[in-house]
């Protein structure tokens, strides 16, 4: 499958399924320009190198969302958060989104404050 914003080839798994809805949805309904869509981020995180699945950034190229993608069928849980919040400390991004393509939770990051929000935001 054709990854448009790496503009690669990827291997289909179905996480990737996942991750390249989102990246759909982030730029056809959201109208996130492609250019400030991120996908698989590297960042060093307490010497080990992560992955970022998709990270968004605002007008002025600062982060704007964190996306973390799970395959599905795979139970997004508390481990699911934990893991998009300690790339966020990186990042601090103010929202933050997890999906396995079933269920989606978006919240918004304020310092230490998390609150669960009914739909996204609006990106502009």
């Amino acid at each position: 499958m054709k990854d448009p914003i790496r503009k690669k080839e990827v291997v289909e798994t179905p996480e990737e399924r996942v991750r390249q809805a989102v990246i759909g949805y982030l730029h056809d309904v959201v109208g996130v320009p492609k250019g400030l869509i991120s996908v698989e981020k590297a960042h060093i995180q307490q010497g080990e190198v992560k992955r970022t699945d998709i990270l968004v950034f605002d007008r002025s190229g600062k982060p704007w969302m964190i996306v973390e993608c799970k395959a599905p069928g795979v139970k997004v849980n508390q481990g699911t958060f934990d893991q998009v919040s300690n790339y966020n400390r990186t990042y601090q991004a103010p929202y933050i989104l997890v999906t396995n393509g079933e269920v989606h939770f978006c919240a918004h990051v304020e310092g230490t404050s998390i609150t669960f929000l009914d739909q996204l935001p609006s990106w502009q």
